[in-house]
């Protein structure tokens, strides 16, 4: 069964982004390997979650190992590099973040985990980091040189479709507060629905989904707009998960599963 790899930039954006394909892979007996470039050390901490003297970093890493377990994930690794904050803060500057980060010596530190696990798809995200943070453009960049380097069959990017946020905001149910819904122009979220080559169903692992979000629990309170959602509106919002798969470009025919084509 061909093997499936996730690079992501922090703890929780595995939950967001790609739980879902990633507990159906699981569940279908792919291994699924994931990967993140830090360990989130300039997260916004949700007040009261962390103990006297405890590093964010830590906590993180613990949770990203919890769901992990949720997700059914074979291999959970971290490249080690520091989280770079937002763009335009100061963090991004130091040397050792993944933003600073040299594009084939990071490269070369996933490559080498593709390469033992012979991994025939990738995900990374699109090239705007889905929505402009300095270490997801930095996941697009390492993570594609990474599958050039390591020569993926397939290497995806995950992505949001951001004509599917605004048909949501469009119906959204009046126990959803308006001004939590994202706005996808100002935040520059996503891509336009043209460019997406892949659009994977994962009503069937939603409630893994919602579990691996609840373990980040610093960073992704009960309270938070995607954990209080209405069961409705959460399946709406996260039942399927957008990808562009490099070398392919949309001909109408969209792809369904992010193992088509491959030997099982």
């Amino acid at each position: 069964m061909p093997t499936l790899v996730t690079f992501h930039a922090h703890p929780d954006d595995e939950a967001i982004a790609t739980a879902g394909v990633m507990a159906k892979a699981a569940a279908e007996g792919h291994r699924v390997v994931l990967v993140t470039a830090t360990r989130g050390e300039q997260g916004e901490v949700v007040e009261g979650v962390l103990e006297e003297g405890e590093p964010l970093a830590e906590r993180r890493t613990a949770e990203l190992e919890a769901a992990a377990r949720v997700l059914g994930v074979a291999r959970c690794e971290v490249l080690g590099y520091l989280d770079s904050g937002m763009m335009g803060t100061p963090e991004n500057d130091h040397p050792e973040s993944f933003w600073r980060a040299d594009l084939d010596e990071a490269a070369g530190r996933l490559a080498a985990i593709l390469a033992e696990e012979r991994a025939e798809v990738l995900t990374v995200y699109d090239d705007h980091g889905t929505y402009g943070h300095p270490d997801h453009i930095q996941v697009h960049r390492v993570g594609v040189r990474a599958g050039e380097i390591a020569g993926v069959s397939k290497v995806y990017e995950a992505t949001i479709s951001r004509d599917h946020v605004r048909r949501l905001a469009a119906v959204r149910p009046p126990e959803v507060d308006e001004a939590e819904m994202p706005d996808p122009d100002a935040m520059d979220l996503g891509v336009a629905e043209e460019r997406i080559t892949t659009i994977v169903d994962v009503t069937a692992f939603l409630e893994q989904k919602r579990r691996a979000m609840a373990v980040h629990a610093s960073q992704i309170p009960e309270s938070s707009f995607f954990l209080s959602l209405p069961p409705e509106a959460f399946a709406a919002a996260f039942g399927q998960e957008w990808f562009i798969l490099r070398g392919r470009t949309t001909d109408g025919a969209v792809e369904r599963d992010l193992f088509d084509g491959l030997a099982g």
